[in-house]
């Protein structure tokens, strides 16, 4: 198979985590023999010392003319004083946006070699795996109008969450499509007591359980399910939410398993799917080479899924981390008591070990 594939490294630790991510995507590509063909293009704060645009129109055309854009991070302190259209962040709104890319799909699992990396006790996490579907394109992030009035010392902020029942539909059948897989388990997330969006979001989230008999539907609000997922995180299956909730909780997820690096996500729904690690730019420990890769790597397991329908590819990366992290390999956020720290590039060239080694037993095998 042809995989085009256009790479955004982005900024901070981005290009670090994308680097490695890239070895792995063209070790397996090699392994299972399928042809890649890269582009590399700037987003983010990249793009606006390049060019100032956070998203410029070759990097929104390639993206387009490919099957998947796999992104690193952006974000930079440097552009904080920008005006919301030229800081690094617009330029992925924007993209997600021009994409179509609605739905946010985030798992959060925890490796049994990690258990003692989580704050929380190792029977309360062991066997956790979530799926957060995140709506993408809505709420607070996207809504109109939004602003700030006034004079200094007066000033006054509004944001405005919007949500149609069109919207929150397509976002609720991905969550039920993925629960027949799963579980049979959609956990929908809201603040209905006090939300008018919230509580059309429940009504529709109802309507269209009625279509999935086999899944089993519950409702919790926002706050109920924060404190819950560090109660009880192996109980939470798909887990069903609007733009921001999705946001917070999600990351929160990260602390619970045991490190945001770990994280991957992939952002879709529409004709191209963007594939990112969530634990953002870091700038504080960039060029350092002691990010967690993981995340991005297991971003690439998720494009390969999503995009390309290649679901063999995908476990072999996946089965491939979570070896390398039995082997005892671990980043700096990672590290207990006195144990060694891996470095990015060392996490990486693990894991194409693993893959390399796991495709050559499986030869073996069958031959």
């Amino acid at each position: 198979m042809l995989l085009k594939i256009t790479i955004l490294p982005g900024d901070g630790i981005g290009p670090e985590v994308t680097e490695q991510a890239v070895l792995v995507l063209q070790s397996v590509a090699e392994v299972f023999g399928h042809q890649l063909r890269l582009q590399h293009k700037n987003i983010g704060g990249a793009a606006l010392a390049a060019v100032n645009d956070p998203l410029p129109p070759d990097t929104l055309q390639a993206c387009l003319s490919s099957s998947a854009a796999l992104l690193g991070a952006v974000g930079s302190p440097a552009y904080d004083h920008y005006p919301n259209h030229l800081r690094p962040e617009a330029g992925l709104l924007r993209l997600r946006r021009e994409l179509g890319a609605y739905a946010n799909l985030r798992p959060a699992i925890c490796f049994p070699a990690l258990e003692d990396c989580s704050p929380l006790r190792a029977d309360l996490i062991r066997g956790t795996d979530i799926m957060f579907v995140r709506e993408l394109l809505g709420g607070l992030y996207f809504g109109e109008p939004r602003s700030i009035e006034g004079p200094p010392g007066s000033r006054v902020a509004t944001n405005t969450m919007t949500y149609g029942e069109q919207a929150i539909e397509r976002i609720a059948r991905v969550a039920f499509d993925l629960a027949t897989k799963r579980k049979q388990r959609v956990l929908s997330v809201d603040k209905a007591n006090v939300l008018e969006c919230s509580r059309l979001w429940r009504e529709v989230v109802t309507r269209c359980a009625k279509d999935y008999p086999s899944v089993h539907l519950s409702h919790m609000y926002v706050d109920s399910a924060a404190m819950s997922l560090v109660q009880r995180p192996k109980d939470f299956d798909v887990v069903l939410t609007e733009n921001m909730f999705g946001d917070i909780l999600s990351d929160q997820a990260g602390g619970v398993v045991g490190s945001l690096g770990l994280l991957a996500s992939a952002s879709i729904g529409g004709p191209v799917g963007v594939y990112e690690p969530v634990h953002g730019s870091a700038p504080d420990i960039a060029g350092k080479g002691i990010a967690n890769p993981l995340g991005a790597i297991l971003s690439v397991a998720l494009l390969l899924r999503h995009s390309f329908q290649l679901e063999g590819e995908a476990a072999c990366i996946e089965n491939a981390v979570a070896e390398v992290l039995n082997t005892g390999a671990r980043t700096v956020d990672l590290l207990r008591n006195n144990q060694k720290a891996t470095t990015t590039s060392e996490m990486g060239c693990r894991v194409v070990d693993l893959v390399n080694e796991s495709a050559s037993t499986a030869k073996q095998n069958s031959a």
